[in-house]
């Protein structure tokens, strides 16, 4: 753990006057979110003249001197575990893994340990964090059976930019996933909501949103027809849980190996998990601005069962 540390700023006769203390700090201050100094603001972190300022409606004018402390983040209560990354892309701001089938992302109640957390811990020398809890940035998920692409974000600014990316579309998530099946036209889009089952509150299902389901949306393209199966890319537009593996299977083509939402039959190859792979990633860099574009290799099994099904299609 660090030393809190603390950083004088004045405001400057260039600057605009009367304006909002939170909006001031965040364009001095960038690399933290405008909600994290809001947060500093009201936990007495920052100053104004001397005196604490807790409001961050609270105006500055020319000629004050405000002082910011951020607070050392408070280590995460989980243990780093050295376990290898398969890593796609790197820098000071970004990690880009391929993630194994099998690896859990979260501790959770039954993964303590073990998990792509804790693997990061031991690999990150610095973490998303200031003002707040030490944490990896895991900026979107993947299902522990899904192998493929997945970003971390190692600062709390990087963070905040990666989660924009998703909300407002621009990021591009691509899938490559087997089904059972072959879809009568080459591509399409599926447009259903989803929300937690009725019955068995561990899997997701196609729900109306006036009972809580969120809008989902996956567009889909024939890759290879390999006879009663088909090798398809998955785009995400938005990013429920279970949302590739719930829409499939809702529209008639479940992922092969899928067990909870798939048709439970052996195809004859030893799947680790279902046929669903985070194959591309494409984002614009946190910090520089520059397109970044990752593509994950798909795993051997992957690649073994469409073999499989080209031969026996002919």
């Amino acid at each position: 753990m660090t030393d809190q540390s603390s950083i004088l700023l004045q405001v400057n006769s260039g600057d605009e006057i009367t304006q909002r203390l939170d909006i001031w700090l965040s364009q001095q201050m960038l690399d933290l979110s405008r909600s994290q100094i809001q947060k500093l603001i009201s936990q007495g972190n920052v100053k104004v003249n001397d005196d604490i300022c807790t409001s961050k409606k609270a105006t500055v004018q020319q000629g004050d001197k405000i002082i910011v402390t951020i607070p050392p983040p408070i280590p995460l209560a989980i243990k780093a575990n050295d376990i290898p990354l398969d890593i796609l892309y790197e820098d000071d701001a970004l990690l880009i893994i391929n993630k194994p089938a099998g690896l859990v992302v979260h501790p959770a109640p039954g993964h303590s340990e073990g998990t792509l957390v804790n693997a990061l811990l031991a690999h990150c020398d610095s973490l998303a964090g200031i003002g707040g809890v030490q944490r990896p940035g895991i900026v979107h998920r993947l299902d522990k059976d899904t192998t493929g692409a997945i970003m971390v974000a190692k600062t709390d600014r990087a963070y905040q930019h990666l989660q924009g990316q998703l909300q407002a579309k621009t990021a591009r998530r691509e899938y490559l996933g087997v089904v059972y099946g072959s879809p009568k036209t080459d591509s399409g889009k599926i447009d259903l909501p989803i929300g937690r089952h009725r019955v068995d509150r561990k899997k997701m299902a196609v729900t109306p949103v006036e009972r809580g389901g969120k809008v989902a949306v996956t567009h889909w393209e024939i890759k290879e027809r390999l006879g009663n199966f088909s090798m398809m890319l998955f785009r995400l537009e938005t990013g429920r849980t279970h949302q590739i593996r719930v829409h499939s299977a809702k529209i008639g083509y479940p992922i092969v190996g899928d067990i909870i939402y798939g048709k439970g039959r052996s195809v004859g190859v030893n799947l680790n998990g279902q046929a669903l792979h985070a194959w591309r990633l494409e984002l614009e860099h946190p910090v520089s601005g520059e397109l970044v574009e990752a593509i994950a290799p798909l795993p051997e099994d992957f690649l073994t069962l469409v073999e499989v099904l080209r031969r026996r299609s002919g």
